[in-house]
This record gives structure tokens, sequence and C-alpha cells, in this order.
């Protein structure tokens, strides 16, 4: 996809984004753990970083495009349809950013452009 189109961001993570944080959270913590991470979430500033320093620092592979859930959010990104921002956690313990919810949605933006710029929400 080319870099020329431009990618749009929601100012806000929708609603659904974080009970979607809490699921995957409680996997690796104690529920009440992820459910305060996710309160720390919902108050968190909003803050942006470079798709291709996100993917380092989480350490996480590249879903291609025969994901379908990558592939519809590269329809979103098409369609010119914003984005929710993402909600990630820092893991000191690992030394890893913990991509708590929009997988999909950063290697729908990676692979149009590593350098974008996505706004997310950290704690």
């Amino acid at each position: 996809m080319a870099k020329s189109l431009k990618i749009t961001w929601r100012a806000a993570p929708e609603a659904h984004n974080y009970p979607a944080a809490l699921s995957y959270l409680s996997l690796l913590y104690t529920l009440q753990k992820a459910g305060a991470l996710v309160a720390k979430l919902k108050r968190a500033r909003p803050s942006a970083f470079k798709a291709k320093d996100i993917f380092r620092a989480s350490g996480l592979s590249l879903l291609g495009v025969s994901n379908t859930h990558v592939d519809k959010d590269r329809q979103k990104l098409r369609k010119g349809l914003k984005l929710s921002p993402l909600l990630l956690v820092r893991d000191a313990t690992n030394g890893r950013v913990i991509v708590a919810d929009g997988y999909h949605r950063l290697c729908a933006v990676y692979a149009r452009d590593e350098d974008a710029v996505i706004p997310c929400r950290i704690v």
C-alpha cells in the first residue's frame, strides 16, 4: 500500500478495546493486576511511537496479510477509516512492551509504513 495514503486515528481508544486488553492481560497477570493495568490505561495520557519501535520493544512477530484481522485493518486503512490507538503496557521485569490491544492494527500499519507514528496509551 502506498505511503502517500494518510493513516487516520481516533482521538481515543474505543470502549471495546479495554475489555479486549483485560482479556489478554489476564492471561499474563492475575485478574486483579490486569484490571488495575486497564484502569491505568483508561487514565493514561496519549502518546505516540513509530510502528517499527513498538515492534522492536514488544519482540512480537509481524503477522502477514493472510491474517483475517490484519486484512480487515488494512481494508480500513484503504477506505480512510479511523483506527483506534494501541493500548501498551511496559513490562519492566522482562524488558518488553506488551501490546494489550491493537496487535492487528500495528501489523496493518507497519506493513504500510514502518515509520508511521501510532497513537497509543501506555502504562
